[in-house]
């Protein structure tokens, strides 16, 4: 990448590269609708980029670089926080059993061997509980509302994939953790992400939708996904959110994804002892590497990475939390190609941060 930007710290400075050639290389790739991304150093933005455009076809212009967007899966980990700081606070123990802290999952019969799962095992994907998307759960249909219960109990018909301490993927297990949150603090999940996290951090345009078919606040990309009956490109903006909640349904920027990236990798919103449950890989996984993704740049974390019909968004942050490289893309294409997404932000990644090569 030509004329590296350089970001001045107080420790070693750090090249980024080209971030608006990262962002239309990655709308080069094919079936990609807009792609937006942001770099920030210590809370100060060093780069930017925007390409594509916001709707289909080319229509719509350029997506801000700072609009909002899903952020998927990367709400997993806004959701762990606020449980271990319940946890911190004594509300809470990992050892905690889901039957005692939530009693209507047994009374109810949504989760099978509640007794015997912890909230620790809820936090690292270790239940076993099945997960909840499938013929009864539509993300895509704006017309129904759907509470936690009827996710779990979608859930409940599936067998259990793997044995109780085994990492499995599985969204269910935030939808209890959001339930906890509820019932402990006697407020909405969005209420108290809202107070815990984003006024502390000063995340102010991001926000957890609660009615099936908001959609995204203010100028934004729009994703599209073929239409189950008729196969043609349906605009798939407005997801329901209901079937979202704490597993994935938080809507933010850049900054503010970078912001609560930086507060967590810092300690600033943890204990250490319960910081590692978020920092460290899951159990059962091996750890990274040393290094970084290239020579004379720092030691980054996992990739936090979050996606659905119509988008993928991912933050890579430096260990230290000094750094941060978030990015969203709006795509058209199907779950087959969606498969190769993620490696294409992969290589976006390596372009910014690796501009000598």
């Amino acid at each position: 990448m030509a004329s590296p930007a350089t970001a001045s710290a107080a420790a070693d400075p750090v090249k980024v590269g080209d971030v608006q050639k990262a962002m239309e290389g990655l709308v080069k790739t094919g079936h990609v609708v807009g792609a937006i991304g942001e770099v920030y150093m210590d809370g100060k933005r060093v780069g930017k980029g925007s390409a594509g455009s916001r709707l289909l076809h080319g229509k719509g212009g350029a997506i801000p670089s700072n609009a909002r967007y899903r952020i998927g899966s990367q709400t997993k980990g806004m959701t762990a926080t606020v449980v271990l700081q319940l946890v911190k606070e004594g509300k809470l123990s990992l050892d905690d059993k889901l039957s005692a802290v939530l009693p209507k999952v047994v009374e109810k019969d949504l989760v099978e061997r509640a007794d015997e799962i912890t909230v620790g095992n809820l936090i690292e994907l270790t239940s076993g509980i099945p997960e909840y998307f499938g013929p009864d759960v539509d993300p895509l249909d704006p017309t129904r509302t759907y509470r936690p219960t009827d996710l779990l109990a979608a859930s409940r018909k599936k067998p259990r994939p793997v044995e109780i301490g085994t990492f499995n993927y599985s969204n269910t297990n935030y939808i209890l953790l959001g339930m906890i949150i509820e019932k402990l603090s006697g407020r909405s999940l969005a209420a108290e992400l809202d107070r815990r996290l984003f006024v502390p951090l000063g995340m102010r345009d991001t926000y957890l939708p609660a009615k099936a078919p908001e959609g995204i606040k203010g100028p934004h990309g729009h994703g599209y996904a073929p239409d189950k009956k008729t196969g043609t490109l349906r605009d798939v903006d407005k997801i329901n959110a209901t079937t979202m909640l704490g597993a994935g349904g938080v809507i933010s920027t850049a900054r503010d994804i970078s912001a609560f990236q930086r507060a967590l990798r810092q300690g600033k919103l943890l204990p250490e002892s319960l910081n590692k449950l978020l920092t460290d890989p899951p159990p059962g996984l091996p750890p990274l590497p040393p290094g970084g993704p290239c020579a004379g740049n720092p030691e980054f974390a996992p990739a936090s990475g979050g996606s659905a019909p119509g988008y993928f968004a991912a933050t890579v942050t430096s260990s230290d939390g000094r750094l941060q490289f978030a990015v969203s893309v709006t795509v058209a294409m199907d779950d087959a190609e969606r498969v190769a997404a993620p490696r294409r932000i992969t290589d976006a990644l390596k372009s910014v941060f690796c501009p000598a090569t």
